[in-house]
């Protein structure tokens, strides 16, 4: 009698997962993959981290897409790990479970007044402007200033989106309430706050270039640039040596400008019922390396704050979770908990590793813990529960299918050419539902387009 093909869950649609997903195919010709994700859309932080003017980046999504073209692949989505299905139900349903659920959730600045309005994360400001469903509207009303704390590619992601011309984002997928907003409230100045040097920074020269360069906007440098380090790696020289052309830069009656102030962090936000200011010192070395306050200050005035300090992992129900280093623990990708490994529960991705790398990490990561799966899968106990099909089917809980996907897939681009833009982003749930239950090929998305 054959043995019935090993069956393998991946919890999370985002580039980790279907990098494993890939990995899987390749290293097998019989494990069959069911992929699980709350959204009724696959790519996760490539649709809605990505900035939707960097079209280069969202071609990644062919290659993506490529563990659906095979028959051993199925996918369900609007399916939320803890009440739709369990960890403890994928663990009796399959030989193997992959969770792949990214870092969603932020670290915080942890000063007096983050909590007041106008004082969010640049994630969830993200999430608005690539039309995440979840996402909170933002509102751009009265925001003649705002301020983004950090120095990696996120920050300068925001800091460009605020001051690019309207005209410009036009042409991309961003949902048309965002560029509504955008286009009826432009925001003056722009800081780009970070609590150590330019030579600290992370973000790539690439996106440091493109945002040093925007039309008629007029980049401010509140610090000399220092010489390039001894050490300096090729990527810290070439952004030393962009900020140090954009301090010779004159542009003419400009429509806003661009701060950058390193050394600096945030003491305190200011105001009463929003954020009014926000007071900065400066900062310093101290001899072990550390950053310290050197209590010197200066009050900025600001209407909007966005963090853009780092992501963590958010505990996953049912699943082994080590809240310091915001990490499911692991050991080369094997799952952990206090009592030793857990037998065919893996992890890949930030929720494996921490928010570090680009998308393109995802690849080899995920790889090496495919390969060790692979090694064990043979010693891993067989299935003893139905698979997520079955489940919910039983439970009359119908999930999205890569079809309902496709569906959506193509009505975004319908919409798309009727406006002159690549796609329409579909933003809404209701939306979402319409299609995925309905199939209607138009009203919301349209609706939504005019």
């Amino acid at each position: 009698m054959t043995a019935p093909s090993p069956r393998v869950a991946i919890v999370g649609a985002g580039p980790s997962g279907l990098y494993a997903a890939g990995s899987l195919l390749k290293g097998s010709d019989q494990v069959r993959i069911d992929i699980l994700d709350c959204l009724p859309t696959p790519y996760g932080l490539l649709r809605y981290g990505v900035a939707p003017d960097h079209t280069s980046m969202q071609g990644i999504q062919r290659v993506l897409a490529e563990p659906f073209e095979s028959d051993r692949v199925r996918f369900f989505g609007m399916v939320e790990l803890g009440s739709d299905i369990t960890a403890d139900e994928l663990r009796e349903g399959y030989d193997a479970v992959v969770y792949a659920a990214g870092a969603s959730e932020d670290r915080r600045l942890d000063v007096r007044g983050e909590h007041l309005p106008g004082s969010r994360s640049a994630r969830e400001f993200v999430a608005w402007y690539c039309g995440h469903p979840d996402a909170e509207a933002q509102s751009l009303a009265g925001v003649d200033t705002a301020i983004t704390f950090g120095v990696g590619n996120v920050a300068v992601d925001v800091a460009r989106i605020l001051l690019a011309d309207p005209d410009h984002l036009a042409t991309t997928d961003m949902p048309p309430p965002v560029l509504d907003e955008l286009g009826a409230h432009r925001v003056a100045d722009v800081w780009v706050v970070g609590r150590r040097g330019p030579e600290h920074a992370t973000f790539t020269t690439t996106e440091l270039r493109e945002l040093l360069a925007l039309d008629g906007v007029q980049p401010v440098l509140h610090d000399p640039v220092p010489d390039d380090p001894v050490d300096a790696d090729r990527r810290v020289r070439q952004n030393l040596a962009a900020l140090r052309e954009a301090a010779d830069r004159v542009v003419e009656e400009p429509r806003a400008r661009l701060h950058l102030a390193f050394w600096r962090r945030p003491v305190e936000l200011v105001g009463a019922s929003g954020v009014r200011a926000v007071v900065l010192e400066r900062t310093a070395l101290d001899e072990a390396g550390r950053v310290v306050g050197t209590g010197e200050r200066e009050v900025v005035g600001a209407q909007l704050v966005l963090r853009a300090i780092g992501y963590r992992g958010k505990p996953l129900p049912g699943v082994p979770f080590d809240p310091e280093a915001g990490v499911v623990p692991n050991t080369d990708g094997r799952v952990v908990d206090a009592a030793g490994p857990r037998p065919g529960e893996y992890v890949v991705g930030w929720i494996k590793r921490g928010p570090l790398g680009v998308i393109g990490t995802n690849k080899s990561d995920a790889a090496a813990t495919v390969r060790n799966l692979l090694a064990d899968l043979a010693d891993l106990p067989a299935p003893t529960g139905p698979d997520a099909g079955a489940l919910l089917a039983d439970r009359g809980r119908p999930a999205s299918t890569f079809a309902d996907w496709e569906r959506i897939d193509a009505e975004e681009q319908a919409a798309g050419q009727r406006f002159g833009r690549p796609r329409v982003k579909v933003a809404t749930w209701h939306a979402l539902f319409d299609l995925v239950r309905h199939g209607r090929p138009g009203g919301p998305l349209e609706r939504e387009a005019e």
